[in-house]
């Protein structure tokens, strides 16, 4: 956690962009929850309000085709982090659930492809809205991200949380991989710790991939990073090496 909060400024930030990737704010922030900062950390909660500063802007919405085009997995990820901060009540906070309520596709999912055609939720926008939501129901009680949130996992049931309902193959082969940190990139791994949050891992169209999460446990008993790294020495703060110890850590969680 000293890692992570290294090099911040008197005004909360670290001296880039909340969003630069991966030293900014927004990212040591969801690091940071990940590792269990306690809820009333004075630097991580100075460092949240420059993310609000930045994500809780006025905004129009971007609307093609009669759908809100959104990077939602920013919200999800600065909502959650907020939520676990203890920051629930922050007006910005509500503001950042109240965009993810609007701007929600059909399918359950959200989106941010700007193509017209584009009619089907993106499963990388989708997966932190959902961590959000639950964290703000929690939080909250408000009853209508809850439903928001079921109706997002919905979505990653109906594909088995990682194959296409038209082919029954992988919608992509890195989705079955698990990976860490993996910022705002899918996997079946965190698909499969999204249902966990909602409280749905009894429904059968988990089982292959709880088979998956099972079969990747190594003989030493731990779980590793076995896909693409999404981060670079140089570009992080932390030297993650395989993670076994946070990817272990979350495999049991799901598990037990």
């Amino acid at each position: 956690m000293e890692r992570l909060l290294s090099g911040q400024r008197p005004d909360g930030g670290f001296g880039v962009h909340p969003y630069s990737k991966w030293t900014g704010a927004h990212w040591r922030l969801i690091s940071l929850v990940e590792l269990g900062v306690p809820a009333k950390n004075r630097a991580a909660r100075a460092a949240a309000n420059t993310v609000l500063d930045w994500i809780a802007a006025p905004s129009d919405p971007f609307v093609i085709a009669g759908k809100e085009r959104r990077h939602a997995s920013m919200e999800g990820n600065a909502l959650a982090v907020c939520c676990r901060l203890g920051m629930v009540q922050n007006l910005r906070v509500r503001h950042l659930a109240e965009v993810l309520l609007r701007a929600q596709w059909p399918d359950g999912g959200w989106n941010c492809d700007r193509n017209p055609a584009a009619q089907h939720s993106s499963f990388h926008e989708t997966l932190a809205p959902i961590w959000g939501l639950v964290e703000y129901h929690r939080g909250s009680g408000d009853g209508r991200v809850r439903a928001a949130a079921q109706r997002a996992g919905d979505l990653l049931l109906e594909h088995r949380l990682f194959r296409s309902t038209r082919t029954g193959e992988a919608i992509d082969p890195e989705w079955r991989h698990i990976h860490w940190p993996h910022y705002w990139h899918y996997d079946y791994f965190h698909g499969l710790r999204a249902i966990a949050m909602l409280g749905r891992l009894s429904d059968d169209r988990v089982d292959e991939a709880m088979e998956m999460l099972a079969a990747a446990q190594r003989d030493d008993g731990r779980w590793r990073v076995s896909g693409r790294r999404y981060w670079r020495p140089g570009t992080e703060v932390v030297d993650w090496g395989d993670a076994h110890e946070m990817v272990t850590s979350a495999a049991r969680a799901i598990l037990e």
